[in-house]
């Protein structure tokens, strides 16, 4: 484990010397569940040297979100990681990303202001600033990323074409409770009522994908099924529920291809999101 730049990039360049190749980054903000530890198992599976980093960025949080309860268990998580094969793990201070005078950011276009853009103003700049950070401090061949937050994915894709990253962005499945619920570091926060509720996201999707199965292609009708299936619940408040291109995430009015089906929304202190890729080939 090592908190500073210096250490990282030493350390990746020993690694190359070995022949330890390709390297590959998981980027995380910690307290890990199965989602994170599966996308470990693929870098390992997939990479020479496995850099995680574990690190909450205070700069993609808004004012309204307290970055200070969000969910960390650093001594448990550097176990988890060591056991999935993880070669180094990148922990740093926010003065050691952020010492005094940094003042730039890396700004995202259009891919970043639907969905959860619309909800959390500058929330991927700050994401799109870190991920570039890390890119540029571990210099890995491939970098992992859960399909979960899918629009976090299509962000990182689209700065790592334009910005010349050769990097190859693999987006991992969605892993799932029992019940269907996406795993999340924010599962954490729901009281035992909410968390019996919270499977309405995935139900909503999943509502979606059947509903197109049967041949209806009309991207409004398909939104109202979702909206209709969150609102069964006076517990969940829904923030969206969208059909979108999966790499432009603008909204389709049709579905005539592979489309992603998202939603958010808020039950008790969580803010959870959920996705599904669908078509009409299925």
């Amino acid at each position: 484990m090592t908190g500073t730049i210096a250490a990282v990039r030493e350390q990746v360049a020993q690694a190359r010397d070995r022949g330890q190749v390709p390297v590959g980054l998981v980027p995380t903000m910690g307290y890990f569940h199965e989602g994170h530890l599966s996308l470990m198992r693929k870098a390992r599976e997939e990479c020479g040297f496995v850099v995680v980093s574990i690190y909450v960025n205070p700069i993609q949080f808004d004012p309204a979100e307290d970055l200070k309860t969000y969910p960390s268990d650093f001594d448990r998580d550097l176990k988890l990681a060591s056991a999935e094969g993880a070669d180094l793990v990148f922990h740093p201070s926010d003065k050691e990303m952020y010492p005094e005078g940094f003042d730039t950011h890396v700004e995202p276009g259009s891919v970043a202001e639907g969905l959860c853009g619309q909800a959390r103003p500058g929330h991927f700049r700050g994401v799109a600033t870190i991920v570039a950070k890390l890119f540029n401090i571990v210099g890995p061949d491939r970098a992992y990323f859960g399909q979960k937050d899918a629009q976090q994915a299509a962000v990182i894709r689209r700065m790592a074409a334009d910005l010349d990253f050769s990097i190859d962005i693999r987006v991992c499945p969605t892993v799932r409770e029992d019940d269907g619920l996406a795993m999340s570091s924010r599962n954490t926060f729901l009281v035992d009522e909410e968390r019996a509720q919270a499977p309405l996201l995935y139900q909503a999707l999943t509502a979606a994908r059947d509903a197109l199965a049967r041949g209806e292609t009309n991207a409004s009708k398909l939104r109202r099924i979702m909206r209709r299936t969150i609102g069964q619940n006076y517990l969940v408040e829904l923030e969206y529920a969208r059909i979108v291109d999966p790499v432009t995430m603008e909204p389709v009015a049709r579905v005539d291809r592979e489309v992603l089906a998202a939603v958010a929304a808020r039950i008790g202190r969580a803010r959870l999101i959920d996705n599904l890729l669908i078509s009409p080939e299925e």
